[in-house]
């Protein structure tokens, strides 16, 4: 692989890995150090990878990696219990009304919270596909799962995020 179908795989795949460790670790530094790693990583390979994987491949990578900073911070907080936990950084909703902003926002932090309290593999499968529009096959990839096993925790991953989201709207009324 020469440097200019580097910059064509770094132009493809940057936001992509970026997204998936922000919406994994919740925080945009750490999201920004792990895409930074995964890129290196890539000029590290780039003579070693097949191009027809090198998606699944580097949605490999990006969840190693978010896991090595979600140890790495875990071990942190054990040591420095006072550290505040990082806060989500929320993008502002552009909406027309005062009350469908409130209502975006509302629904992003319930989402957010519910793909938060999802365990793995679900989380990422959820992440990859309705977030970064990864097809079936890369997932299955990515995640070294057969293709079928990913469609099944796909579909419980849905239901367990409107469960949640059910849930939450339903106690927002009851109150």
């Amino acid at each position: 692989m020469e440097s200019v179908d580097y910059q064509q795989l770094v132009s493809e795949h940057r936001d992509r890995i970026f997204t998936f460790a922000f919406y994994t670790l919740r925080h945009r530094e750490d999201a920004e150090d792990v895409t930074q790693d995964v890129l290196i990583r890539l000029w590290n390979h780039r003579q070693r990878l097949d191009g027809d994987r090198v998606g699944a491949w580097l949605s490999r990578v990006t969840r190693n990696a978010c896991y090595d900073v979600s140890r790495r911070r875990r071990v942190r907080n054990a040591v420095h219990p006072s550290d505040p936990e990082p806060q989500l950084e929320r993008a502002t909703c552009v909406e027309p009304t005062p009350d469908r902003s409130a209502e975006a926002a509302e629904f992003r932090r319930n989402l957010e919270s519910a793909l938060r309290d999802m365990s793995e593999p679900y989380r990422s499968i959820v992440i990859m596909r309705e977030i970064q529009g990864a097809s079936y096959q890369e997932i299955a990839e990515a995640l070294e799962r057969p293709l079928n096993t990913v469609k099944v925790y796909l579909h419980r991953a849905r239901r367990m995020l409107r469960h949640a989201l059910a849930e939450e709207e339903a106690h927002v009324r009851a109150s």
